[in-house]
């Protein structure tokens, strides 16, 4: 029997507060405590809580910071750059704060020069890849973001992580209302999701990781231990494989097994790139021509059991639209930690519940 995990509502607008003055009483700066919190509410919004990018992140941080684990002031300092390159560090410091800085200089690269790419190295966890990638869409820039991570998923053929779960995103402006957005871990789905499916009671698809003896299973707890399995088999792998290649090979940080292996020191590394269309036509003809090519995906003949078909980012931005209008749910005990923590830090602005979560879909 499965188990429902219950979910209370709050305002979003007093969430993004909570989490912002919750930030800056660890130790943020006033305009980097902003950046995380408008990261971890914007991926709150677009993403089942299932996948663990979202305000519950604060708590984590907390200790993180408090054991010295993390440097919540660092700077992120350019290394060496070009016209339409650089190479960055983020000294161990927040890694969603440092990526969204990075993009910010890959936008203005990319505004001078058509295109810019800052490769990042000894960051930490940067959230998810669509918070990036999006924040180049307010500048007529098509924004990607992608990042090694700890060795979570096999290699084709092992048993045991060798590379990330190493997300990428893709943004693209459309005139449909909503931008597209490719948001996606190379592995079929995390450990935030096994989780999530353990406490449902519920069993999870066989492809989605494997025991630590290298057997399939639809056990969430069994595989907890376990390694993660690519996206479509060898070719998930491949693509994760040369994700590291592009990032932590060629920033000179860490690569493979060396992420997340010491708790101090991540040793992390993103790339993020912005693409300006105006070098290469009007952005509203972009934009028309974005929402003609959504229109043909759209009208293509369904396959049975299926009412409708979506483009990239589209469940998102109706999920977005909903918990705008009703309230962000949040899991109860992940509601409960938070206002815990904020009697803890002794913050002024409240996390109050609007009623519970009634919707059937996440």
């Amino acid at each position: 029997m499965t188990r429902p995990i219950p979910m209370t509502n709050v305002d979003r607008a007093q969430l993004r507060s909570f989490v912002a003055e919750g930030f800056e009483a660890l130790g943020l700066s006033g305009e980097d405590a902003g950046i995380f919190a408008d990261a971890l509410v914007f991926s709150e919004l677009r993403f089942h809580p299932g996948q663990g990018q979202g305000v519950a992140r604060l708590r984590r941080y907390q200790a993180r910071i408090n054991a010295g684990e993390v440097d919540p002031r660092a700077p992120l300092s350019v290394v060496k750059e070009s016209a339409a390159l650089a190479l960055a560090d983020a000294h161990n410091g927040i890694g969603t704060v440092a990526a969204s800085k990075a993009m910010d200089l890959a936008v203005a690269k990319a505004k001078e020069a058509g295109i810019g790419t800052v490769v990042v190295r000894n960051s930490t966890h940067y959230g998810s890849s669509a918070v990036h990638a999006c924040r180049a869409l307010d500048h007529g820039c098509i924004g990607i973001a992608f990042t090694n991570a700890g060795p979570e998923m096999a290699p084709w053929g092992g048993r045991e992580g060798a590379t990330g779960t190493n997300p990428w995103a893709i943004a693209a402006p459309s005139d449909r209302g909503f931008p597209v957005v490719l948001d996606i871990a190379l592995t079929t789905a995390g450990k935030g999701m096994m989780k999530w499916l353990a406490r449902e009671g519920r069993a999870m698809p066989l492809d989605w990781a494997l025991t630590p003896e290298g057997h399939e299973t639809d056990d969430p707890e069994a595989a907890m231990a376990g390694a993660l399995l690519g996206i479509g088999g060898h070719k998930g792998y491949g693509l994760a494989f040369m994700t590291e290649a592009l990032t932590g090979v060629l920033s000179g940080g860490g690569f493979g097994l060396t992420p997340y292996s010491e708790p101090a020191r991540m040793d992390v590394s993103h790339v993020l790139q912005a693409i300006d269309i105006s070098w290469f036509m009007d952005p509203a003809d972009y934009a028309r021509r974005m929402g003609a090519f959504v229109e043909m995906c759209r009208s293509r003949a369904l396959r049975p059991g299926f009412d409708e078909i979506l483009v990239p980012g589209e469940q998102e931005a109706r999920r977005v639209a909903a918990k705008s209008e009703r309230g962000v749910p949040l899991d109860d005990a992940v509601l409960a930690d938070l206002q815990a923590l904020g009697r803890e830090l002794g913050l002024k602005t409240a996390l109050d519940p609007l009623g519970a979560y009634a919707g059937d879909r996440l």
